[in-house]
């Protein structure tokens, strides 16, 4: 491909990102809707996805004040679910650590499941890529994500409980996570944490203020963890 019609590294994100939008939509929807009705007006809850930007860490955060529990609990919920994030920014620092201050803390701070899983994937298909190149490419991978997130939680906000139920936005909870890990599911390690994980989360269902979640993604940390050490010592004595 000569270099007059080769893609940018921002277009190229763009484009590769651009299947998450039939998710964003109606998760970011379902996120103003709920905040909504469960009482917050739409300022509050317009800071909470700008502020926060973490739609998992948002609704776990939500249904736990719906259901009265204690404030410390909420906010301790939501920072173990958003425990991954610091997992993706070192996983990121190899590929854009030396980008200028500015950038890194713009990437930073629109690190998203759907740009992390996009980003990670092209820079470890082209190790060639320079950092300049990566930051631009993982700016372009958000560039569908974040306004539209902004934008749906708004629109889900406003309209407020006048969105029927028969449109079942909910529907995009599990479809964004179940596209996401997918492709990440590339060794026994990914493989023994998500079985691990969503074991513990069935068995661990009866326990208050949903900490079984917690629970279950610390044990599939650790499962993930100690399988990748049994293959690396197994790969080591070969």
């Amino acid at each position: 491909m000569s270099s007059s019609t080769r893609k940018s590294p921002y277009s190229q994100g763009v484009i590769d990102s651009a299947p998450f939008i039939l998710i964003i939509i109606p998760f970011a929807s379902l996120f103003g809707v709920l905040a909504t009705e469960a009482g917050l007006n739409v300022v509050e809850t317009m800071a909470f996805s700008i502020v926060v930007i973490a739609g998992a860490a948002q609704f776990t955060a939500l249904q736990l004040l719906q259901e009265n529990v204690p404030t410390a609990i909420v906010l301790i919920s939501a920072l173990a679910v958003n425990l991954r994030m610091a997992m993706y920014s070192a996983s990121l620092t190899p590929y854009i650590g030396a980008a200028p201050l500015w950038q890194r803390a713009l990437c930073a701070y629109m690190t998203v499941d759907q740009s992390y899983v996009v980003a990670v994937s092209k820079f470890e298909r082209e190790p060639d890529m320079t950092v300049p190149e990566r930051v631009a490419y993982f700016l372009g991978a958000v560039t569908p994500i974040v306004p539209l997130w902004y934008a749906f939680t708004l629109i889900g906000a406003l309209l407020g409980t006048r969105i029927p139920d028969s449109w079942a936005l909910d529907f995009a909870i599990p479809i964004a996570f179940l596209a996401m890990i997918a492709p990440m599911f590339r060794t026994a390690a990914h493989i023994v944490a998500a079985l691990v994980a969503v074991v513990v989360a069935l068995l661990a269902a009866g326990v208050p203020y949903s900490l079984g979640l917690i629970i279950a993604g610390i044990a599939g940390m650790m499962a993930g963890a100690q399988t990748e050490l049994w293959a690396e010592r197994r790969g080591a004595a070969k």
